[in-house]
């Protein structure tokens, strides 16, 4: 079946992953309204190296395409740049019809082996900057510990200048029918891929900027990554891009997110949307957290240098999607934002003393754009001036960025 074939992506590398467009949360957490892909690679020749496995569920499939390769032709390695079962679910199986092949990573990763599979034997182990030989073939590793898990690698094959690596450069969405960046809807891509980063990887952008001063000296011309698009056409685009998420640069946007009840909070943010209009920000988003997919306003915050968040309080405390919303962004380390606070509430004002805390928390990461506004059910009088010069400021502030 052709389906089930592998996809040549050089002379000798050929892709052997999966398309997942049945699991609707990643990690029990994100919507893949896109599917995701694993993405594994088979290197043939005087010996034959596989990168990474997929995701156990899809055993079938996966081993359909490197058997169909080898055809009759032993594994004798195997290259884990990251042991989160997305990628290795398959190592046990691959292990037990390839009894002869040896794995290759680094200290932690054959810890987890051991944990995870009760990997013992055969197990090659690499340092950060190491360059190894297996067949013909050299390898140098990156260690990138923290991006996302501790183990995590990225693996330079020398001779064909491509960089298998792992989670970095990788996004949510499944490839469709071309697995290359000339083959693919980049607009789509990036939005995916930058909503993976924010979301996965984010927490851990200061590790990320030291594995790209890793990878960046490296004479790369293609880039293989775990999930999304291989980047066969212009490898530096998406460096680039990863580097300015790693560093939190921000366009002069403002994302507006609330948590209204019955309305009057949903005025209020309208109402400053309105007013950041015509103070003259063009990139504005609302976001009602009661129904917006918390990955897709958090991607949305990581761009834009501005945040407005208004809320009311709920049961004495601060509305349950908008600390959901909270709870996150402190997760992430976000910094350098600029960040202005409403809170409103009927007869127990709490929200804005937890939105504030918030903030106070992470004083010296979020700017705090004044005035803060309680609110009591609805606007009124002078308040309605005070939203305005609210979102006045906010712009002012953003516009300086």
């Amino acid at each position: 079946m052709r389906g089930n074939n592998a996809i040549k992506i050089s002379d000798s590398i050929f892709w052997v992953g999966v398309q997942d467009r049945e699991t609707d949360l990643f990690e029990g957490l994100w919507n893949l309204p896109n599917g995701i892909a694993y993405n594994s690679y088979l290197i043939t020749g005087d010996v034959n190296i596989l990168i990474d496995t997929v995701k156990d569920q899809f055993i079938d499939s996966f081993l359909t395409r490197i058997t169909r390769v080898l055809s009759g032709r032993p594994l004798d390695y195997v290259i884990i740049n990251h042991m989160e079962p997305d990628h290795a679910g398959a190592l046990s199986i691959v292990k037990r019809l390839y009894p002869g092949v040896k794995i290759v990573g680094n200290a932690k990763t054959a810890e987890m082996a051991r944990d995870f599979f009760d990997i013992n034997d055969n197990v090659i182990t690499v340092k950060d900057g190491e360059t190894i030989t297996l067949g013909t073939r050299a390898f140098t590793f990156a260690l990138t510990p923290m991006v996302h898990w501790p183990e995590s690698m990225a693996a330079y094959e020398v001779t064909g200048k491509t960089l298998f690596s792992s989670d970095i450069f990788g996004g949510f969405g499944a490839t469709e029918g071309g697995i290359f960046d000339d083959e693919a809807d980049l607009e789509l891509v990036t939005g995916e891929m930058m909503r993976y980063f924010v979301n996965i990887v984010g927490r851990f952008a200061d590790p990320a900027l030291k594995a790209l001063a890793k990878i960046k000296p490296l004479d790369i011309r293609m880039i293989c990554p775990s999930h999304g698009p291989v980047w066969r056409r212009d490898p530096a685009h998406v460096v680039g891009l990863y580097e300015k998420w790693s560093r939190q640069e921000t366009d002069d946007g403002v994302v507006v997110a609330y948590g209204s009840m019955y309305g009057n909070t949903k005025a209020i943010a309208e109402n400053m949307a309105r007013a950041l209009s015509e103070n003259g920000v063009s990139r504005v988003s609302v976001y009602d957290m009661a129904r917006s997919e918390l990955s897709i306003v958090a991607t949305d915050i990581w761009r834009n240098a501005g945040l407005l968040l208004a809320s009311c309080t709920y049961n004495m405390e601060l509305y349950p999607p908008m600390a959901r919303l909270i709870s996150h962004l402190e997760n992430k380390n976000m910094k350098g934002r600029h960040v202005g606070l409403c809170g409103t509430y009927g007869w127990a004002g709490t929200s804005l003393s937890v939105m504030s805390d918030f903030v106070e928390r992470g004083k010296g990461k979020w700017k705090l754009v004044e005035p803060k506004l309680s609110i009591k059910t609805s606007p009124k009088g002078d308040e309605f001036e005070m939203i305005e010069l609210l979102a006045s400021n906010m712009a002012a502030a953003v516009k300086r960025q």
